[in-house]
């Protein structure tokens, strides 16, 4: 059997080699809308605190809600009763006959403390938990933070206490104002210490994160 010549050896090669592919062009990158660069930069930065050892910071939670709310309303009462105290234009929204009457409450002699007025202290206490009761205190893994606004609930509850008994059994009067500062300071107790695993989840987050690292 004789061979196919050279030429149509080559002619037959060149019809049964496939097409070469056009070459493929350059995909485009999604985009991105505003939610999902908001995302993508919220990602970038936990991932950089997590380089640096940080803790990214999680969800705030209802106490942190109600206890800034409680603070804040302890805050506007204070600030009243103190210029009640300084200011003689002022007189308290209360009735002055009777059992209920806040006007011998605070200006009887238990209305100062240590040279100190009552109202003062607080402002003193109610401006500090607002400060401690914000979504950062309830979320840092600083450990003082959290043991400060327990404390500070103690001391609260406690001076309430004896509040509660001048008004009963030293001033037999009752003062509407002092009540709702001291329905107040309880609310934040009760609060503040059913809250102390939330307060404390940091500290826990943290510890397991350094005994992975």
């Amino acid at each position: 059997m004789s061979k196919p010549k050279t030429s149509e050896r080559g002619r037959q090669a060149r019809v049964a080699a496939p097409p070469p592919r056009p070459p493929a062009r350059p995909r485009r990158a999604p985009r991105v809308g505003h939610a999902g660069a908001l995302a993508s930069f919220a990602g970038a930065r936990g991932l950089r605190a997590r380089d640096r050892g940080g803790r990214v910071p999680g969800p705030v939670g209802w106490r942190s809600v109600v206890t800034s709310l409680l603070s804040l309303a302890g805050v506007g009462v204070a600030v009243y009763l103190t210029l009640a105290h300084y200011t003689k234009g002022i007189t308290l929204a209360c009735p002055a006959t009777g059992a209920i009457n806040c006007e011998a409450v605070t200006t009887s002699s238990e209305s100062v403390v240590f040279g100190i007025p009552v109202a003062v202290l607080g402002l003193v206490y109610f401006v500090p938990m607002l400060a401690l009761s914000l979504p950062w205190a309830w979320r840092t893994p600083v450990r003082l933070v959290a043991g400060a606004r327990l404390a500070a609930s103690v001391v609260g509850i406690g001076f309430v206490f004896y509040l509660v008994y001048a008004e009963l059994f030293e001033i037999q009067k009752i003062c509407l104002w002092c009540t709702s500062v001291h329905v107040l300071t309880f609310a934040l107790f009760v609060v503040v210490v059913t809250g102390w695993d939330d307060a404390t989840a940091a500290w826990h987050a943290d510890g397991a994160r350094v005994s992975d690292g």
